[in-house]
């Protein structure tokens, strides 16, 4: 139904070489081309799913939905624009949590009464989350503590804490995947009595969901360029458009695919997807960022986050792991996890641009 959308992939690559002025056409033309190509993603992620299982299958999505993040995060990277980084860095973890994983239990709700997932596993991915949390939160603690020397020893911690949460993604990846994979696999059958389509076949199932990733971080990559701009023109601060504006649009792949399987009462997958891509994030992308800090851009990246980003990244843990523990959800819990949302976005909304 979507698909006469992807119009506006070509259109938005003209855009950005023929009138890269336009800013404000550019990140409209982007937006309607992530849709399509978003869909495109989320069906290939099922096709997976029913064949790999839930774990997998939302592993998969998480992983090349996160390309585009790791792409546009590079990229800053490359520029030196280090806040940038780390403020998109936050509003995906952020966003994944609180957005994704609200709406897909609020549409989710709406259609079932109550659904359940594995508790097991949602509680496994919530405390490697609080794990992350507090890896993150211990750099930007040691640049203020007094008579540390941080200024000298804040790039050693931050890449040692690097490799550190590498390894145990790593060994997530191997409970995940090797030793435990029935904690992931979810209970999901398909309704009897209702047609379904033909089974495809694997590889057209992965080179769909390489393709659209390709042209996804291409289109987010040219948003990105154009939305930040667009912003500034409204006054909005640079920490609102790293955490808020950038983090969404760069991840609507989950976004719609988390949505989708929730609708078809699919919360497994739907909650490795979301909760899924902030464990990735925290743990793969960030850590990635900091040590490719180290041959590429003007000067290397720690991982001291401000303040304010820290303190949003616990409040998210802290409310995704009450809401998402016990193994069921319902409309209201997607309503909590919105409202949270909502209420960070605000705050940082009414933050002053700055200079």
């Amino acid at each position: 139904m979507l698909n006469w959308l992807l119009i506006f992939t070509p259109i938005a690559i003209a855009l950005e070489h023929l009138t890269p002025e336009r800013h404000l056409l550019i990140f409209l033309a982007c937006s309607l081309a992530i849709l399509p190509l978003s869909a495109w993603m989320g069906r290939a992620t099922e096709q997976l799913a029913e064949r790999l299982g839930e774990g997998v299958g939302g592993l998969l999505n998480a992983t090349f939905g996160n390309a585009a993040e790791l792409i546009i995060a590079f990229a800053a990277l490359r520029a030196g624009l280090h806040d940038v980084v780390k403020a998109s860095i936050v509003g995906s973890i952020v966003g994944n949590m609180l957005l994704v994983l609200g709406a897909a239990m609020l549409a989710g709700g709406l259609r079932y009464p109550e659904q359940h997932y594995s508790h097991a596993g949602a509680r496994s991915q919530a405390t490697m989350l609080t794990l992350a949390a507090i890896a993150l939160s211990l750099p930007a603690a040691y640049q203020i503590a007094p008579g540390t020397g941080a200024v000298g020893g804040i790039g050693p911690l931050s890449v040692a804490i690097s490799v550190l949460l590498l390894l145990v993604y790593l060994l997530f990846l191997l409970f995940t995947l090797v030793t435990h994979p029935a904690l992931f696999a979810g209970s999901y059958a398909p309704e009897e009595g209702v047609p379904h389509a033909a089974p495809v076949s694997m590889g057209r199932s992965v080179l769909v969901l390489v393709g659209t990733t390709a042209a996804i971080a291409w289109v987010s990559e040219i948003l990105v360029g154009a939305i930040e701009p667009t912003a500034h023109a409204f006054g909005l601060s640079n920490a609102f458009i790293g955490v808020f504006v950038v983090a969404v649009l760069g991840n609507a792949a989950e976004h719609a695919t988390a949505i989708t399987v929730a609708l078809k009462n699919r919360m497994d997958l739907s909650l490795s997807i979301a909760i899924g891509s902030s464990v990735q994030v925290a743990l793969f992308v960030a850590p990635v960022l900091v040590l490719l800090s180290l041959v590429v851009g003007p000067r290397p990246m720690d991982l001291a986050f401000q303040g304010g980003l820290v303190l949003t990244v616990f409040l998210a843990v802290l409310i995704t792991g009450q809401v998402a523990g016990d193994g069921r959800s319902d409309w209201l819990k997607g309503v909590q996890l919105l409202t949270v949302y909502v209420v960070l976005g605000l705050t940082f909304f009414f933050l002053p641009a700055g200079p």
